[in-house]
Order: structure tokens, then C-alpha cells, then sequence
């Protein structure tokens, strides 16, 4: 044959199919495009010099692999609705005398073009648009760069390579597709699957309880760190229940409404309900596709939207004072006053350098440990919990301070007898009068209106705290002593010397403030443990942690969105072709015109709003859970704020799916029509 040929042939069946290829060409070239961006700004040198920009391309590095696995998803299956509506085309070359090898060669070519304009044209749009996605990083972080664009090369080669690989595996996938069928099969390929479905009880039960058990889950789980575990388990049983109940939930729904005689046997439901039955079976994958996938959306954006709208509240939650200072030793002997007042005499003669005065100061001794609750009680030593793990009890965290300081902070004149106590439960619940501890008489408590001392560590620990005045040191003494024990030896804890404070100055100069008092504390020899703590600086890191959760998150929802889009457009213009022909056979048994576009137009409302109607309900039930892991990644996280944010994200993009259902329903109705309007 001339040379050339196979090449014209796959330009012309590109050409005659553009309907089908132009939206398989912008899949490509958008997956192309966002694929380099992510790698691109995972890799740029710009950030290295942005407090925060190490770990917002650690979470870019993530979604270089999340946009990977997805290219492939979204390309695999608009590639298998191309080979389908192509097969009749194949059929009818393989019978008039063009091989199978010959039809391979037009695939091959065809592919061929395919990559080279996909690639060629994302990574254009992708070196344009990465300056785009940089300047808009770097506005979350804080930091600044210049206008230039500059060309990565190891991101190119990524690039290149993944999608070379990709279009090879559908290379293979279509080569397999033309020798396994004959000529017949695929000239009758678009008739395929019109047997009547069957409904599939088992299948149907499994998917039921799936769901059932996934949504149970997610209510019932009320510990974070369960949340966090099953987080995962809950998705994988919502995914497969969510494909089993479209693919063989909706046939037995439909023959559950079929044996009702007195529903079916009308007139607007009979033909209804009977080609809702074949819609489902043949569509039930892309229905639970676009619903997966809206779930994914919802949950992606609003959660990441929430985080970053809250993490200035989260970094005055946990960093309540502008610097904190804490002080311990090694071995579980209490602190040497001399030894505490050498960093503390270096930290204010920092702060008069600067000319600055510590402000709202907090200086006390605190001892804090994890301790094992049920009811009223709370055992010290962990080593015995599973022994006790029936009582269903939970692990807090305890921070005493004694009565001499708790006085010295608050300014009152509390005083305490020798079985009382001072409590105040945070992020728990605690309804008994009397506390009792591993190695101590139960105490009468009595609660505080707000916690006796500030410590951000408190605001950190999921689980809860349990905030607790004691009459004096020695009873913190003791706990210690009991504590250190159950350890036996694996390390020791100590009473604390706490010093915190806030400053007038500005994040600049508290940042400056903060690294001269470290850099002070290295150089003083004592047998002390310090630790230190700086809000400026901190809050600069959940800027970079939280911006870079948002900032991922808007780019997998916009790739989850253009996945939802993609499959409902390919799901609008294959579902038009199948109902032409049966727009015909209405047409001919004697319905009318009106008759038969009431009975299309509520099988494609219901169908293609089911989706979304169903992600609702998964995003209602998923709600607690990821409330609950949000509580655990940003203690500052408001419930009612992340309501808002879900509901309004439900409601904007309901209203994106409405639009994109209205563009996408006029090529239906075209090709639905087209037969009518040529007769």
C-alpha cells in the first residue's frame, strides 16, 4: 500500500469521529497539563527558599501520584467508548477485506497522533499555566516570585513518559479488543447487551450491606483515632456498594416495581419503568462513576476549604502564648530550681535587648502524663490496660499544677482540703464529683469554668485532657514516682518548670525574639531538658500545611470534577445513540411525539440526577466521620463552619452539575432527534 495510507486513514477516522475524539483530545491535554503542574511546582527551586515550602511540595508530591493514578482511570475509560463506538466502523473495513494487522495499524497511528498532539499540547498549556499555579503557592505561603516562566526539564521527562506508557497500555488494550472479536461481532457491537437484565439479588444484598455497614460506621465511630483508621475501610465498602447498587441494586429495584401490577400497568409508567431497566444495566459503572467521583469532589474541596478558612483559630488554639518555654530533667528527679532560673534569667535578658516586656505571663510548675480513664478512675500505669480494655475506657491526658501556682496565675485565693481537687475536663466529658488516681484515695473534685492554666498541648491530644489543682507539689511528686515505675526503665518523666508569654512586637521580631533564646538555651550546661515554642513561627508552618491541603485540594477536585464532566458527556452521547433506535420503535407502536419525549426526559432526569442525589446522601453519612478527623489534624476545626462549607459546596456544585447536565442533554436530544428531522 502507498505509503501514508494507514496514516491519512487515522487522520480521516479522527476527522469523521470529532464528536467522540474532541473531548478524548481534552482529556488528554488536560491530564497532560495538571500532570506537569503538580510535578512541576513538586520539584521548583523557588519554594526551597519559603518558610513552609518543603512541606507543601512533600503534599504535591502525594498529588503527582494521585493524578497519575486518575490520568489513567479517565483515559482507560474514554478510550474503551471510542473502541466501542468504533467496532461497527472496524467490522465493516475487516469485511471488505482489510485485515486485522491492517486495522492495528490505523489504531497504532491514530494513537500516535493522539500523543503527540495530547503531550505536545498539555505540556504548552501546562509551562504557561504552571507560573499561574507558582504565584498562586506562593500567595497562600507567604512568599514572593518573579514573572518569569521557567521550563523544568525532569518534570518534561515525567511527563512524557507517563503518558507515553499510558497510551501504550491502550494501544495494547485496543489491539486486544480487534482479535478477539470477528467481523459479525463487530458490526452488531452497538446491539450488544440488549438481552433482558437479570436481576441479581445477591449482588444487590452484598452492595446493601456494604452500604449499610460503611454508613453505621460512620456515625457510630466517635474516637478520632478510630475515625482515622476506618476512614479508609469506610471508602473502599462505600465504593463497592455504591457500583453494586447501580449495576444490580437498580435492576431489582426496577423488577420490584414491575411485579407491582396496579404501578406498572399504566400508561406512563410501563414504557418508562421498561426502559429504565435496560438503561441501568448497560450504565449502572458511569452512573456510580460520576457519583463516586461527586462524593470525592464534595469531600476533597469542603474539607480543605474548612481546614484553611480555620488555621489561624487552630494556631491560637494550640499556641495560646506568643513563646512558651518548658523545662524538665532526665532520670524523674525534680528540676533544680537554680538550674530553671539560668534559662529563664537568658530568656528575659533576650527580651530586654529588644526592649520588649513579657506580657500575660504564666510561670508554673506542671506535671503531665497519659493515664488510662474508666468512669471515675484513671490508671497510671498503661501496661495494665489491656487487662482492663473491657471497661471500654479511654486514654487522656493529665496536667497537674499545684495550688500555689494555680493561685499565683489566677489571682484567687483557692484553697483545697486533703481529699480535694480542682478539674476541668477539655474535650470530654466527665460527670462524676469524685477523681481517683492509680496509687491515691479518691479526691472530691470540683469543676472550673475554664482550664487552670494555658498549654497548648493540651488542644493537640484528640482524645481529651483532664486538667487537675492539687494542694501541693508532693502529690505531683508522688504520681511521678508511680508513673516512672510502670516504665520501668524505658524513660522517665519529671515535674516541669513552665514559663509562657506573649509579646507587643511583631511576627518578625517574635520569630528573631524566639531564635536567639534557642540558640542561647544550646549553650547553657546544665543537666535541664528544654523545650520551646513560638507562634509566629508555627503559625507560618500550618499556613504551609493547611495552604498546601487547599491548594492540593482545589487541584484534585478540579481533576475529579473534569472526570465527572467527562463521563457524563460520553454517558449523554452514548445513551442518545442507544435511544435513537428506540425513539423509533415508539414512534412506529403507535405513541405520539409528546408521549415519547415525556417517557426519555424522565429516564434521563432520573438517571443522571441519581448520581448526585446519592452523593448527597454519602456526603450527609460520611459527615461525622470526617468532622471527627478534621477535629484530629486541626484541634481548631468548628463543626458548624464545616457544615456551612459542606452544604454550600453541595449547593454550588449541584448547580455546576445542573449546567453541565443542560450543555451536555442538547447533543442527546440532537442525536436522539436526528432521525425525526430526516423523515
Amino acid at each position: 500500500m502507498r505509503r501514508g495510507f494507514y496514516l491519512k486513514l487515522a487522520a480521516e477516522g479522527i476527522s469523521k469521529n470529532r464528536k467522540f475524539y474532541f473531548p478524548y483530545f481534552l482529556t488528554c491535554i488536560c491530564m497532560v497539563m495538571m500532570f506537569y503542574i503538580v510535578a512541576y511546582l513538586s520539584m521548583s527551586a523557588d519554594f526551597s527558599g519559603v518558610f513552609g515550602g518543603n512541606m507543601l511540595q512533600s503534599m504535591l508530591g502525594f498529588g503527582v501520584f494521585v493524578i497519575a493514578i486518575f490520568s489513567l482511570i479517565f483515559l482507560y475509560y474514554t478510550n474503551s467508548f471510542l473502541i466501542r463506538r468504533r467496532q461497527k466502523e472496524f467490522g465493516l473495513y475487516n469485511i471488505l477485506g482489510m485485515g486485522k494487522r491492517n486495522l492495528v495499524k490505523i489504531l497504532l497511528w491514530e494513537n500516535v497522533l493522539t500523543a503527540v498532539i495530547s503531550i505536545g499540547t498539555g505540556l504548552v498549556f501546562g509551562i504557561l499555566f504552571s507560573k499561574l499555579a507558582e504565584m498562586a503557592a506562593m500567595k497562600i505561603l507567604g512568599g514572593q516570585t518573579g514573572f518569569e516562566i521557567h521550563v523544568a526539564f525532569q518534570p518534561i521527562v515525567w511527563t512524557v513518559v507517563l503518558f507515553l506508557a499510558i497510551f501504550l497500555l491502550l494501544v495494547f488494550r485496543m489491539v486486544v479488543s480487534i482479535f478477539r472479536l470477528r467481523p459479525v461481532e463487530m458490526l452488531r457491537s452497538e446491539s450488544t447487551g440488549e438481552k433482558p437484565p437479570k436481576a441479581n439479588w445477591l449482588l444487590a444484598l452484598i452492595g446493601a450491606v456494604l452500604l449499610g455497614a460503611a454508613y453505621y460506621m460512620a456515625v457510630a465511630v466517635l474516637d478520632p483515632m478510630t475515625a482515622m483508621v476506618l476512614f479508609f475501610l469506610a471508602v473502599v465498602m462505600v465504593i463497592l456498594a455504591t457500583y453494586l447498587l447501580f449495576i444490580a441494586g437498580s435492576v431489582v429495584f426496577c423488577r420490584l416495581l414491575q411485579k407491582n401490577k396496579k404501578y406498572y400497568y399504566k400508561t406512563r409508567h410501563f414504557i418508562s419503568l421498561s426502559s429504565m431497566t435496560y438503561r441501568m444495566k448497560r450504565n449502572g459503572a458511569g452512573l456510580a462513576s460520576i457519583c463516586i467521583l461527586s462524593t470525592m469532589v464534595l469531600v476533597t474541596v469542603s474539607s480543605t476549604i474548612c481546614l484553611f478558612a480555620q488555621a489561624e483559630d487552630a494556631v491560637s488554639k494550640r499556641y495560646p502564648q506568643d513563646i512558651f518555654i518548658r523545662l524538665g530533667t532526665n532520670g524523674g528527679a525534680a528540676l533544680n530550681e537554680q538550674d530553671a532560673e539560668a534559662y529563664i534569667s537568658v530568656a528575659e535578658g533576650v527580651l530586654a535587648e529588644h526592649g520588649e516586656e513579657p506580657k500575660d505571663l504564666h510561670d508554673y510548675r506542671m506535671y503531665s502524663l497519659d493515664a488510662y480513664q474508666t468512669g471515675s478512675d484513671f490508671q497510671i500505669d498503661l501496661n495494665q490496660v489491656p487487662q482492663i480494655g473491657q471497661d471500654n475506657g479511654e486514654i487522656r491526658g493529665v496536667y497537674l499544677i499545684p495550688l500555689e501556682d494555680y493561685n499565683a496565675i489566677s489571682g484567687s485565693g483557692a484553697e483545697l482540703g486533703d481529699n480535694e481537687v480542682l478539674i476541668y475536663p477539655y474535650k470530654m466529658d466527665y460527670d462524676y464529683d469524685t477523681v481517683s488516681f492509680q496509687g491515691f484515695d479518691a479526691w472530691k473534685a470540683e469543676k472550673l469554668d475554664s482550664e487552670p492554666f494555658l498549654i497548648g498541648e493540651a488542644d493537640a491530644n484528640a482524645m481529651g485532657s483532664l486538667f487537675v489543682v492539687v494542694r501541693d507539689i508532693s502529690v505531683m511528686e508522688q504520681m511521678c514516682q508511680i508513673k516512672n515505675e510502670s516504665l520501668a526503665g524505658e524513660w522517665t518523666s519529671s515535674i516541669q518548670r513552665c514559663y509562657g508569654f506573649n509579646l507587643d512586637c511583631g511576627d518578625e521580631e517574635e520569630s528573631e525574639i524566639y531564635d536567639e533564646i534557642t540558640d542561647r538555651f544550646s549553650w547553657i550546661n546544665s543537666g535541664a531538658n528544654w523545650y520551646t515554642e513560638s507562634k509566629a513561627q508555627s503559625r507560618a508552618e500550618y499556613v504551609a500545611m493547611y495552604g498546601g491541603l487547599f491548594f492540593l485540594g482545589i487541584l484534585l477536585g478540579a481533576v475529579f470534577l473534569f472526570g465527572t464532566v467527562l463521563i457524563m458527556y460520553y454517558k449523554q452521547i452514548s445513551e442518545g445513540y442507544e435511544d435513537q433506535g428506540r425513539f423509533d420503535i415508539l414512534m412506529k407502536v403507535g405513541m405520539s411525539l409528546k408521549e415519547v419525549k415525556q417517557s426519555i426526559n424522565s429516564q434521563v432526569l432520573t438517571v443522571f440526577f441519581l448520581p448526585l442525589i446519592v452523593a448527597g446522601v454519602h456526603m450527609a453519612f460520611a459527615y461525622p466521620l470526617i468532622a471527627r478527623i478534621l477535629k484530629l489534624i486541626s484541634a481548631g476545626t468548628d463543626e458548624k463552619l464545616f457544615l456551612l462549607v459542606t452544604v454550600c459546596c453541595y449547593l454550588v456544585f449541584a448547580l455546576f452539575y445542573v449546567i453541565v447536565y443542560w450543555v451536555t442533554s442538547k447533543s442527546y436530544y440532537t442525536i436522539v432527534s436526528a432521525r425525526e428531522k430526516n423523515r
